[in-house]
């Protein structure tokens, strides 16, 4: 999908009336956006449970927590490192990991739980805290999630802070006034796990 047909098709949204077109256009957003996100692969975080098997070594059925130095503890290989990684990368890194001792080895990760998957909102909001991002969140979402903006929340001055995995910050503007008039909704961006969005 281009990126005027998708300019056009959302100018036809807000311009439309409450009815049917409204109605389709939203549906076929969505339905575009979860195709787009399908394709995005989940990292582990600090917090993150994990169910680990091996194939025919039922002493070694272990459920796990990402540690927070982003490690996970595993018998025979001690301490691995997760954080960052695909659950097939995990895989991947046991049985290399685990070769010496069991030759071949089928090893299977199950996520449990994504606890570390989470985003912070702070500020003007009704309840600031940390939230767990159980699928893809957007701005206006996890705004959502907090209860919404107080009276007093400068609207169009929100920013979204991100520590890139090499350690330099970024920071996003979000003008929430304009997304709830249907202008410049490209500022919903989707949020990563460790995100803080700060509404002033």
């Amino acid at each position: 999908m281009n990126t005027f047909t998708l300019k056009n098709l959302i100018s036809s949204c807000y311009r439309g009336s409450l009815g049917t077109i409204f109605f389709s256009c939203i549906v076929f957003l969505l339905s575009n956006s979860t195709f787009a996100l399908a394709g995005n692969v989940y990292r582990l975080n600090p917090g993150d449970k994990l169910e680990i098997t091996v194939w025919q070594e039922e002493n070694l059925k272990q459920e796990v927590v990402v540690l927070p130095d982003g490690t996970i503890s595993f018998p025979l290989v001690g301490h691995v490192p997760a954080a960052g990684k695909t659950t097939e990368d995990l895989v991947r890194l046991l049985r290399e990991r685990l070769n010496k001792f069991i030759p071949d080895s089928e090893i299977n990760v199950r996520m449990l739980a994504a606890e570390g998957n989470l985003i912070y909102v702070t500020g003007e909001v009704i309840h600031p805290g940390q939230f767990i991002m159980k699928g893809p969140m957007d701005v206006m979402q996890a705004l959502s999630m907090a209860g919404g903006l107080t009276p007093f929340a400068k609207k169009n001055s929100i920013i979204i802070l991100r520590r890139e995995a090499d350690g330099r910050a970024r920071t996003f503007p979000f003008e929430y006034g304009d997304v709830e008039d249907g202008e410049n909704i490209e500022s919903n961006i989707l949020l990563q796990s460790g995100d803080t969005i700060v509404a002033p």
